[in-house]
């Protein structure tokens, strides 16, 4: 069963048990009888809380497939886990704050398990992809209840690589730009599509990346 879907199942008997109603977004199809499936969940996301764990190893490595967890360069030398916690923050923001509330609200639990941008060799020659993963757990703001199972969102997408992404840079588009739009995205697909967010395959750079 998909996350959504199990999310819902969930919720639908939450309700039940306890005797009320939940009204849900116009975009939902209400349930009109108990043997319906039950429609997908509009969420009213109260907060996100990302977290990048210090276990995920930091490469510096000028390479075109350098090793660890953590590759970003955009930023000045400093603390990487910061960084890119700032990053899948205002990504997730983003696209949620561009949605019309739900009926359901839930706060958003986020542990990031990979963030690949890429290097500076790369960068300016092959280019690549942004293998970007994170771990995403609904739950109850008052009681903290986790809504389903923590659920692997890949968030991988090309990359752009020589020419093209100077050009890119001369116009203000980014990797850290390019990253923070493609998360809002992936983030309400998410949030409204019952089979998740499914990202394109990438070939052997992307093949690559998960290494």
């Amino acid at each position: 069963m998909k996350p959504i879907r199990m999310i819902a199942a969930l919720m639908l008997g939450l309700a039940v048990s306890a005797c009320g109603t939940v009204e849900t977004a116009t975009r939902n199809a209400p349930l009109e009888t108990p043997e319906m499936a039950p429609s997908p969940v509009s969420y009213n996301v109260e907060a996100v809380r990302v977290s990048v764990p210090k276990s995920l190893k930091v490469s510096e490595a000028n390479r075109y497939y350098p090793g660890g967890d953590i590759v970003w360069r955009e930023d000045p030398v400093g603390d990487r886990h910061a960084q890119v916690k700032a990053i899948v923050e205002a990504g997730l923001s983003e696209g949620i704050s561009a949605m019309d509330p739900g009926a359901v609200p839930v706060v958003m639990d986020v542990e990031v398990t990979r963030f690949h941008a890429l290097t500076e060799k790369a960068r300016y020659t092959i280019g690549g992809v942004h293998a970007i993963q994170f771990k995403m757990q609904l739950r109850n703001p008052e009681t903290g209840q986790a809504y389903g199972e923590p659920h692997l969102v890949k968030a991988d997408f090309k990359a752009f690589g020589g020419a093209r992404a100077i050009e890119a840079e001369r116009n203000g588009l980014t990797q850290k730009r390019r990253i923070t739009e493609h998360l809002a995205k992936v983030i309400q697909t998410e949030l409204t599509s019952p089979d998740g967010y499914k990202a394109a395959n990438n070939g052997l750079m992307g093949a690559i990346n998960q290494l």
